[in-house]
């Protein structure tokens, strides 16, 4: 599981609930800008990964379940 396909997972996920990843956060309780892709990166180009308990946030809030969120890691998204 790499970072890009950690940030992908979420944009999927959150496509799939017809929302945008700041809908996503909105609806789970988070800053809109949680997801935003401006925020992947540190301003040193460190990569920043969202925190389980933000991914806990967005099952939650969605009614799923960790399967249906991490079903968009599996390699047949991973093309996507």
């Amino acid at each position: 599981m790499t970072h890009e396909e950690i940030w992908h997972a979420i944009e999927l996920f959150a496509h799939e609930h017809n929302m945008s990843c700041s809908g996503l956060a909105r609806r789970s309780g988070l800053d809109p800008t949680t997801f935003n892709k401006s925020k992947r990166f540190s301003k040193y180009e460190q990569p920043r990964w969202p925190s389980t308990g933000s991914i806990a946030k967005i099952i939650t809030a969605t009614n799923s379940n960790p399967q249906d969120f991490f079903k968009f890691i599996s390699a047949d998204y991973r093309k996507n």
